[in-house]
């Protein structure tokens, strides 16, 4: 019997993540999606306020019950003890949830605030099942949109609003812990987009093509696998010329934005544009992991980058 997926979707508040988490339920046909707030809530009826004060605040403001914040050097850091603090609470409710979703075998989708990466022990389950984290992000004036629409869906907007400050120091919090712990962060554009960039890492579906482009193609390259199809550089392999060992770069570019600026920093930057063209002429190709939500996407990368002579006809 195949090991069931547990896919955990965190972010702050105000991202997107409960969409996103919807949308990659139906996509995997997932039945089981859970959200941290419902277990938060059973636990609130477990612990009494007088015990857990941090637990009956938001997650924003648990940091008001801290004491002794002068020990904290900042308010970012502030912020984010107390809503670690305030996560842990919930965090071995969730546990308990993945773990019972793996012993009937059912696939589970947990979404929430309070999936802090390194607080959520995942190790536990790598034996049992096929884990996937991920946290979602987006730059700050598109999470203020985000934050603003949803306070006033949840009818909280002047409560929610007035907080959007603490809720951007989550979300740098939860990126920071992110790398630490060598969590999936997914950049947030459209719903599409974002739902393909998790599902290539789910499905992975990827290949090696040797790419003969140039320099100033490099544009049309990344635009065709990342722009267009929302697809993934992985990986690029320099086979120089001389030497026996390769050039390995893991590079990992997913985002458009992130794409954008790799292009823009060569092409305004002439030194790096020169080193670049010379280690492109020190090979015949780079070998080029590239990878995509499905093998039919993946097919359809390769297929257009063949069509406009950028790869190597062996």
């Amino acid at each position: 019997m195949r090991k069931p997926y547990v896919i955990l979707i965190g972010s702050a508040s105000g991202i997107g993540k409960s969409t996103i988490s919807a949308e990659l339920a139906k996509s995997l046909k997932i039945k089981h999606l859970i959200e941290s707030d419902f277990i938060r809530a059973v636990i609130r009826g477990i612990i009494g306020k007088e015990y857990a004060p941090a637990l009956h605040s938001s997650s924003y403001d648990a940091y008001k019950h801290i004491r002794n914040k002068s020990r904290y050097e900042s308010y970012d850091e502030l912020v984010s003890a107390g809503f670690d603090d305030h996560a842990s609470y919930v965090i071995p409710g969730l546990e308990k949830i993945i773990q019972r979703a793996i012993t009937d075998y059912d696939d589970i989708i947990i979404e929430g605030v309070h999936l802090v990466p390194g607080l959520i022990d995942i190790e536990q389950f790598i034996d049992e099942a096929n884990i996937y984290f991920f946290i979602l992000s987006s730059d700050e004036e598109s999470h203020k949109e985000r934050f603003v629409k949803r306070a006033i869906q949840i009818h909280r907007g002047g409560k929610q609003l007035d907080f959007f400050k603490e809720n951007r120091i989550i979300h740098d919090h939860l990126l920071k812990q992110a790398e630490i712990n060598n969590v999936n962060v997914i950049e947030t554009e459209s719903i599409e987009k974002t739902l393909e960039k998790i599902l290539a890492i789910i499905n992975k579906s990827c290949a090696n093509v040797n790419l003969i482009n140039s320099v100033d193609e490099l544009e049309d390259v990344i635009d065709i696998i990342i722009n267009e199809n929302n697809g993934t550089l992985e990986k690029v392999t320099y086979n120089i010329k001389g030497f026996k060992e390769p050039l390995i770069r893991n590079i990992s570019v997913s985002d458009s934005q992130s794409a954008s600026l790799f292009i823009q920093n060569i092409n305004e930057n002439k030194d790096k544009k020169e080193y670049l063209s010379k280690l492109y002429a020190l090979s015949d190709y780079r070998k080029t992991t590239i990878c995509a939500s499905n093998q039919d996407k993946l097919d359809k990368i390769i297929k257009e980058l063949q069509e406009k002579g950028y790869v190597l006809n062996e």
